[in-house]
């Protein structure tokens, strides 16, 4: 597509189909992913709409990169870290096994593609979709524990599953040492490491120095794309490069970045990846009419693609469901070290069923190369794979509801919130006394006290749970008197009696207690 103002339009056109079909079946509770994929469906069978392709270096290099690295952002590295081993074993060695599983099952039930490309394919539909996971953990109150397992694996799956693709695609273009395999798997990991966790460090110290939030965001916004190419040039990993970058980043914020620029950083990272994620979909559904096409046309027919499917699910199913089952069990019953540290088998079946494939499945598959045998016929396998798993993905919440699974202990949460509060607050006032000087307004100076001795000191004396009552009704109070304030300036605004400058510099005063209000509570911090 030549013509600029064309491209604008399809591109303005993209976001506005992404928006309103994610607003409305969000209003009904029904899969975004899902209704995205059947809109563009539909709307590549309408005669006069032009075919859709795309170069697969910019999937790679343009769409991965900052969905990695806005999913990365919101983790927590702490959590990571405490259950590195779980994660690990589900992010590569689930990985693995699932792409030599459902690799020779591919090519049992379809022996024209070569085992290499077999290989490759079960590669692309290996890993599980972090944004999907995230959203399912969210719904169903899943134990702390599971929720962690299941992000960090999604979340580190993708590099392990890129580079078994990677190794597979050289297989079917030329032919590979067997012995290379581990050793170019440790040269991706260790690469995309020093480069991730080195260029996160040197960004952060200079957004250390930064003092504008417009100069600290639209850094940040760079950092993806700028880790990831550095990483895939020197033979290293991107994902895992802008994966940890993310994970450090989002650690050490608080100590580099202002308020401003962390609130402004996220919102951004919230959107970038919100379109991205839901326009993937949508572009895959536009491929639909041209996907069936090459599938027909490569393909070996109705029933034997319906066994094919079948055979394939069940590869998937089973691999996860036998390797999380055998972790489970050796967590259980194996070393004493290992059962501390062990969960129980309803939190094994859980895992089990999180299972959803999304974004780098579709953004994968279109990564084989032009030499791939029924190229055109593995990317309809891959396109079914995900529609697939998330209409199963829709069951998931009965499933885990069925389960009788232990909620998070949101008493004991929202008590710690509220001592960590306090705690705080007790800090700024012994700061507040450190720095108070003769000159300073004594009535300024006991409202600050007052309002911070509020939380720590008022609600003191209450049980834990009449305590967080009192803070919800001060959280209500002052969003009420906030909204007031606001209206109150925009109608000043209206009569013309303040200049602009006072009116937003008023409006900004405002937005910004109104975000410090959110950020204090559960859930609204990520």
């Amino acid at each position: 597509m030549e013509d600029p103002v064309a491209l604008i339009a399809w591109v303005v056109a993209f976001v506005l189909v992404t928006v309103t079909v994610t607003g409305l079946v969000g209003r009904i509770g029904f899969s975004a992913p899902v209704a995205l994929v059947a809109v563009g469906g539909a709307i590549s069978y309408i005669p006069g709409i032009p075919a859709i392709t795309v170069d697969p270096d910019l999937i790679l290099y343009g769409i991965l990169p900052p969905l990695l690295f806005a999913a990365a952002i919101r983790s927590s590295i702490v959590d990571i870290r405490a259950r590195r081993d779980s994660i690990l074993l589900l992010s590569v060695g689930l990985v693995a096994f699932t792409v030599v599983t459902v690799g020779f099952a591919t090519w049992l039930l379809f022996p024209v593609v070569t085992l290499a490309a077999a290989f490759a394919f079960a590669a692309v539909v290996a890993p599980t979709d972090a944004v999907a996971v995230s959203a399912i953990a969210g719904k169903v109150g899943l134990p702390r524990q599971v929720v962690t397992i299941l992000e960090g694996e999604s979340l580190l799956n993708d590099a392990t599953a890129l580079v078994a693709l990677n190794t597979s695609i050289a297989a079917i273009v030329s032919i590979v040492n067997p012995v290379s395999i581990p050793l170019d798997f440790a040269l991706a990991v260790g690469v995309g490491l020093g480069v991730g966790l080195g260029a996160a460090w040197v960004i952060s110290s200079v957004r250390r120095r930064l003092h504008s939030p417009v100069l600290d965001t639209s850094l940040v916004l760079i950092v993806p794309f700028a880790i990831f190419l550095v990483a895939q040039s020197l033979r290293g990993s991107g994902v895992i490069a802008v994966v940890a970058a993310g994970l450090y980043m989002s650690f050490v914020s608080p100590t580099v970045a202002s308020a401003e620029a962390r609130v402004a950083t996220r919102l951004n990272w919230r959107t970038i990846q919100f379109l991205l994620e839901n326009a993937v979909f949508l572009f895959i559904g536009l491929n639909l009419s041209g996907i069936v096409a090459g599938a027909v046309r490569t393909g070996p027919g109705l029933w034997p693609t319906v066994l094919i499917v079948a055979g394939i699910m069940s590869a998937l199913i089973a691999s996860r469901f036998l390797w999380t089952m055998t972790v489970t069990a050796i967590y259980r019953w194996g070393p004493p070290r290992l059962r501390e540290r062990s969960w129980s088998w309803g939190n094994g079946l859980a895992v089990s069923s999180a299972s959803v494939r999304g974004v780098v499945t579709l953004a994968a598959v279109f990564l084989l190369p032009a030499e791939t045998p029924a190229r055109e016929y593995l990317q309809f396998l891959a396109f079914v794979v995900v529609v697939l798993s998330l209409l199963g993905g829709l069951a998931l919440p009965a499933i885990i509801r069925a389960l009788h699974l232990p909620p998070p202990n949101s008493l004991q949460e929202r008590t710690e919130l509220k001592n960590l509060l306090a705690e705080a607050r007790r800090a700024g006032v012994r700061r507040l006394d450190e720095v108070v000087t003769p000159d300073d307004e004594p009535r300024v100076v006991e409202l600050l006290r007052t309002d911070a001795a509020f939380l720590g000191d008022t609600l003191d004396g209450f049980e834990p749970e009449e305590q967080w009552k009192q803070f919800q009704s001060q959280q209500r109070l002052r969003r009420q008197m906030l909204a007031a304030q606001r209206a109150t300036v925009v109608q000043a605004r209206r009569e013309g009696r303040y200049q602009e400058p006072a009116v937003v510099s008023a409006l900004k005063a405002i937005d910004a207690e109104e975000t410090s209000l959110r950020a204090h509570e559960p859930g609204e911090n990520d």
